[in-house]
C-alpha cells in the first residue's frame, strides 16, 4: 500500500477524472502524485510508472503498459509515517505500541499468506491513516521464493532492522526474516531508540548476529519475553507469527483486522489516461516535492510569544524542546551541511523528505540521543530549521545542540533584531 501527506501546488493536469498535482513520493521505477477525483472530490495517491524504465530494467513481464506510462489510483494516507510519530513523541505507551504491533503482525501475516515477503520493514515504511490505523508501504524490496526453493538469497534491507541470517549469504526464510524486523520495530516503539545501533557496520552486524542488546527499565515482563523470542538469532528456534498471535502480551485488547471485500475494477480511468489526446511532456512528472511550506497561521503557532499549544493541551511536555533558526541557503544545502557536521561529531544520520534523524551516543558515551531535524519554507528563499529531541536526556540534548549549532555558522542567517539575536527559538538557542 502506498500513500503520503501533503498536496496542492505544482502544475495540474487531467488523467481520466483525476486532477494531478505535486509529487508526494518517489521510488526507483515510479513517482507518486497527489490527485483529486473531480467527480467526488476524494483525495487519492496516483502512482505513475514510466514504461521506458520498466523495459530498461527488464520488468516488462511484471507490468502491463500502454504508450509511455501507467497510472494506478491508490489510497491516500494522511497520517504520515509511524517513524515521524516516534520522532515527535519519543517512545510510545505500552498500549499504543501493542496496538500498532498487533496491526503490523496482522498486515505482515496477510502478505506472507499471499507468498510475499517485505524484507524492509521499519517505522519509515509504516504509514498511518486518518484513524491512526497502520498501513504497510514500500514493497520495493519485497520478493517471493523462486519456484522449487523455499529460501531467498538476496542480502537487502535496512542494517539496523535486518535479521542475522540475511547477513550470512546462505539463504534465508523470508517470513522469519520479516518476523525479526517486527521484533526490532516493537523494541523501537517501546524504547524510542534501536536495540542494535553502531556507527561501524562490522560491529553492528556482530551485535545483531549475537543478539546483543539490553532492555530499558520501563519494559514490562511480557514485552521483554516476547521480544526475546522474536530476536532469537537462530531462525530455527525463533517464534513464528502464529505463535506471536497466541502470546499473552500480544493478545491483550487485541482486535483482529477485517479483510476488505474485493471491489469491482473500473478501467475507464486507465483507458482515459491512454486515450487522452494531450501528450504529456517530459517535465510534467519531473517536478520534485520541496520542503513543507508554512502559512501565516503555522508561523503564529511557532512564534514563542504567540504559542497557542498550551491552550489546547496543558499537559504538554516542555522537556521536548524545539530549537529553531532561519537560513537563506537552499534547503538541500542546509541538510547536507547539517549532515556533514553531525557525522563529524560521531552521529549517524538518515535523510528523508527534508527531514533528518540524527542519532548516537552522548558525549560521555553512556546513553542514546536522537534528534529530529526538519526544514520548512517560510518565504521564498528563506527556510526555518527546527531541531527536536526524540530520545535522550534533556540536558545532554541541550549540550549537543549548543555544540552542534556552533558549527553551523555558514548556514544560519543572522539578521539584526533584538540586539543581534538572530534566531526564532525556545531556549536554549542555536
Amino acid at each position: 500500500m502506498v500513500g503520503g501527506g501533503g498536496g496542492g501546488g505544482g502544475t495540474l493536469r487531467r488523467v481520466g477524472k483525476y486532477e494531478v498535482g505535486r509529487t508526494i513520493g518517489e521510488g526507483t521505477f515510479a513517482k507518486v502524485k497527489f490527485a483529486q477525483n473531480t467527480e467526488t472530490g476524494e483525495s487519492v495517491a496516483m502512482k505513475v510508472l514510466d514504461r521506458s524504465s520498466i523495459l530498461k530494467h527488464k520488468m516488462a513481464e511484471q507490468v502491463l503498459a500502454s504508450r509511455r506510462k501507467i497510472f494506478i489510483i491508490l489510497e491516500f494516507i494522511t497520517g504520515g509515517e509511524l517513524f515521524d510519530k516516534i520522532i515527535r513523541h519519543g517512545r510510545l505507551s505500552e498500549a499504543d505500541a501493542r496496538r500498532y504491533f498487533q496491526q503490523l503482525i496482522d498486515g505482515v501475516d496477510f502478505c506472507h499468506n499471499k507468498g510475499v515477503y517485505h524484507r524492509d520493514l521499519k517505522p519509515e515504511n509504516l504509514l498511518l491513516d486518518s484513524q491512526g490505523n497502520l498501513k504497510i508501504s514500500d514493497f520495493g524490496l519485497s520478493a517471493w521464493p523462486a519456484q522449487g526453493s523455499s529460501l531467498l538469497r538476496t542480502t537487502c534491507g535496512t542494517p539496523n532492522y535486518v535479521a542475522p541470517e540475511v547477513l550470512s549469504h546462505k539463504g534465508y526464510n523470508g517470513a522469519l526474516a520479516d518476523t525479526w524486523s517486527c521484533g526490532v520495530i516493537l523494541y523501537v516503539l517501546l524504547a524510542g531508540y534501536l536495540p542494535f545501533d553502531e556507527m561501524d557496520l562490522t560491529t553492528l552486524y556482530g551485535k545483531i548476529e549475537g543478539a546483543e542488546y539490553s532492555f530499558p527499565p520501563w519494559f514490562s515482563g511480557g514485552a521483554k519475553s516476547l521480544i526475546r523470542r522474536i530476536l532469537d538469532p537462530n531462525p530455527d528456534t525463533r517464534i513464528r507469527i502464529e505463535e506471536i498471535r497466541n502470546d499473552e502480551w500480544f493478545l491483550k485488547n487485541y482486535e483482529p483486522i477485517k479483510e476488505v471485500e474485493n471491489e469491482e475494477v473500473n478501467l475507464d480511468d486507465v483507458n482515459a489516461a491512454f486515450d487522452n489526446p494531450e501528450e504529456e511532456t517530459e517535465h510534467t512528472f519531473d517536478d520534485e516535492a520541496g520542503p513543507l511550506t508554512l502559512n501565516a497561521f503555522d508561523l503564529i503557532i511557532l512564534s514563542q510569544g504567540l504559542n497557542l499549544a498550551a491552550l489546547f493541551d496543558r499537559r504538554q511536555d516542555y522537556d521536548k524542546l524545539q530549537i529553531r533558526f532561519l537560513s537563506r541557503k537552499p534547503a538541500k544545502v542546509i541538510l547536507s551541511s547539517m549532515e556533514v557536521v553531525a557525522q563529524s561529531m560521531g552521529f549517524k544520520t538518515h535523510i528523508r523528505n527534508y527531514k533528518m534523524r540524527v542519532e548516537g551516543l552522548n558525549a560521555n558515551k553512556t546513553s542514546h540521543l536522537t534528534i529530529m531535524v526538519e526544514v520548512f519554507e517560510v518565504a521564498p528563499s528563506i527556510f526555518m530549521v527546527e531541531l527536536q529531541r526524540a530520545a535522550g536526556d534533556t540536558s545532554e540534548y541541550n549540550t549537543f545542540v549548543n555544540n552542534y549549532c556552533s558549527k553551523l555558522d555558514d548556514i544560519i542567517w543572522k539578521f539584526p533584531i533584538e540586539k543581534g539575536k538572530s534566531r526564532i527559538s525556545r531556549l536554549p538557542k542555536c
